[in-house]
């Protein structure tokens, strides 16, 4: 049976198929501008026409390859004169950081310097940088060079000249290097932590014999000695790295060791704190309850927010209502205002009996555009906060936008076959434009039918209210065809793929989950076998409506899996079924404790953003109106959240 109502559908089909995106047609010179640009990546400039470019919008993309393949012996003046031209495009900063590293690698440093505009972006040109300031600004290199020195891992080789400098200098002396060799260590890089050791004299012998006792037994750190190294300007660094790693493998006994040491251990206070907020973070994540009173005893010390969060959801967890007003009242103003806390804060006072405190931290909440915010209007009976905002534009506006450099460039990227290079101009000036170009941008890209430049754009500008252009009618035609054929609410489709992909078709997580609604190629594969398809691969997983209908299926069979439980199958396409019957099981049975026992922290924002987007689509399909809209059945918002959820139960 399907699981939502069918009849608005044959309208809504008929207007989305009429949303699909607009055509870019060539212009003159475009043949010849992409064959240019191919013939420059690949150095082969007798095959390009000037004559034939040079009045062309992307004319500038030709001109970047001829003066980087000129590196390092262009003069700087040409990378300045280049800056100045292209400053409205990334064409200005890829120039600036290609000719930052080959003036380095070169060392032509007062190149570089003339060039250079502060501290580049990445560890190799901040590395040549800082090398072409030792002479310069010595001080100022100094300060780069350990910054960049003191981390766990290896650096470049471009580092190798500053580092090998500041260390003649003194600049970088033993304390450092035994520092950075803790650092290693505690990273588990124990080649880069071998090579520091040969670094050092016999003064560090000491710290060299505790730290292979350590590494053989944690429970050693109560018996080695407190002084390491020279007036004991070692110590520190060593128990940090010892306490980092006992923390992780045995929290009670590494409490246990840290109380019995630390008192007569001399370290400074950031050090100390960071061990104890480690030491705080494990035992409330583990749950360890004979670390619990030490850990009550050290947060407001500590003053951390992210622990105080952390304590509040331990106390709800255990039904600790009074606990749970007295820790969210820790939380820094600000985020105690936040709908989430103040929704809690409502139920804790409910619990307790105290509903005019409840009421009035009920309507508090309710006035965010959230998840808890909706559960909190849910509990006055009232209308959503959508706040929405106007989307409208003046033709002026209009014709502004269309017509500027920026957008000219990027609609002809998009002509010549370079979406990738057409994405970079259009996020560059999305995230350089006044609120006003970029209300006139998210227009723009709304009218073409670029979808996940549209919600880009909302973002780069923060234009948090304007629900038209942050939720838009991106692949309607689909969800609600695949929503249709598989019984699944297409508005709860459009919320997952809008998380997940912020409607990037093309988009490829580091776990390697692919398209809208961010596919293994395994669980494709898997789920068109059962349909009796074909396994669409990588690529052809990239396909919207093969996406779209993979992905509405497997969230249908997570659906059938928890009995028709959003919340629950939410969390399921998120994190994998077995974790999510894995919490289930240990899970308290009202439905916002069991979204806040959720221990990821990515799958609980995960299924909170998924829900109070359908909550928005749906809105949305009906002119910004929530009248009969819910964030939850009452089925879900009544059902016991345990392992009674499990459909096979």
């Amino acid at each position: 049976m399907p699981r939502f109502p069918l009849a608005p559908w044959k309208s809504l089909l008929t207007a989305a198929l009429l949303c699909l995106p607009a055509v870019v047609h060539a212009e003159p010179g475009d043949r010849a501008m992409r064959d240019a640009l191919q013939a420059a990546r690949q150095h082969r400039w007798q095959a390009i026409d000037p004559a034939a470019i040079d009045d062309h919008v992307l004319a500038g993309y030709v001109d970047y390859h001829r003066l980087k393949a000129r590196l390092p012996a262009a003069e700087p003046g040409e990378v300045q004169a280049f800056l100045e031209r292209h400053g409205d495009s990334p064409l200005a900063g890829w120039m600036r950081a290609r000719a930052i590293s080959a003036y380095g690698e070169a060392g032509r440093y007062r190149r570089l310097l003339a060039v250079a505009d502060g501290e580049p972006s990445g560890t190799a040109r901040q590395c040549h940088y800082y090398t072409a300031l030792l002479d310069e600004a010595p001080q100022t290199a100094a300060e780069g060079g350990r910054r960049l020195w003191a981390v766990g891992r290896s650096q470049p080789d471009a580092c190798d000249p500053l580092f090998a400098t500041l260390r003649a200098r003194g600049e970088i002396g033993s304390g450092a290097i035994w520092e950075r060799q803790m650092l290693a260590w505690q990273d588990g890089e124990t080649g880069l932590a071998r090579y520091l050791g040969r670094m050092l004299g016999d003064d560090w012998n000491t710290g060299q014999a505790a730290m292979q006792r350590l590494q053989q037994d944690y429970a050693a750190i109560t018996r080695v000695p407190t002084c390491i190294g020279p007036d004991c300007r070692g110590s520190g660094a060593l128990f940090a790295a010892a306490m980092h790693g006992f923390t992780r493998a045995d929290t009670e006994a590494a409490l246990e060791a840290w109380r019995k040491v630390a008192p007569s251990l001399t370290i400074d206070n950031a050090r100390r704190e960071a061990i104890e907020r480690d030491l705080a973070f494990y035992s409330l994540v583990r749950d360890i309850d004979q670390n619990r009173g030490w850990v009550d005893g050290v947060l407001p010390r500590l003053a951390d927010s992210d622990l105080y969060e952390l304590r509040t959801r331990v106390a709800l967890a255990d039904r600790d209502w009074a606990g749970v007003i007295d820790w969210i009242a820790r939380l820094p103003e600000a985020e105690r205002g936040e709908a989430r806390w103040q929704y809690w804060l409502a139920r804790a006072h409910e619990q307790r009996g105290d509903d005019a405190t409840a009421q009035a931290a009920y309507r508090r909440a309710a006035g965010e555009r959230d998840f808890y915010g909706f559960a909190a209007a849910d509990r006055l009976g009232q209308p959503y906060a959508l706040k929405m905002a106007s989307t409208s534009i003046a033709a002026t506006q209009r014709q502004a936008i269309a017509e500027s450099p920026a957008v000219r460039r990027t609609e002809a990227l998009l002509r010549i076959g370079e979406p990738g290079l057409a994405a970079s101009e259009w996020y560059n000036a999305a995230a350089n434009a006044s609120p006003q170009e970029a209300r006139a941008m998210a227009d723009y890209a709304q009218r073409q039918g670029w979808h996940a430049r549209l919600v880009q754009t909302t973002i780069a500008a923060k234009l948090w209210d304007a629900l038209e252009w942050r939720f838009p009618e991106a692949y309607r035609e689909h969800f609600l065809r695949w929503g249709e054929v598989t019984g699944v609410d297409p508005y709860l489709l459009m919320g997952i793929a809008r998380r997940e992909s912020a409607y990037n078709p093309e988009a490829l997580s580091p776990a390697g989950a692919r398209g809208l609604m961010q596919l293994m190629p395994a669980t494709a594969a898997e789920v068109s076998r059962r349909l009796g398809l074909d396994d669409p691969g990588p690529y052809g997983v990239l396909e919207p409506a093969v996406n779209i209908r993979l992905g509405s299926t497997y969230i249908g069979e997570m659906l059938d899996r928890y009995r028709g439980n959003r919340l629950a199958a939410t969390a399921a396409y998120n994190a994998g079924p077995h974790r999510v019957d894995r919490w289930l099981k240990q899970a308290p049975e009202a439905f916002d404790l069991f979204v806040e026992s959720i221990p990821f922290r990515e799958t609980r924002h995960y299924v909170q953003a998924v829900l109070t987007y359908r909550v928005i689509f749906a809105s949305l399909a009906q002119g910004g109106a929530t009248r009969g809209i819910s964030l939850l059945t009452p089925a879900e918002q009544s059902m016991r959240y345990d392992g009674s959820l499990l459909a096979r139960n």
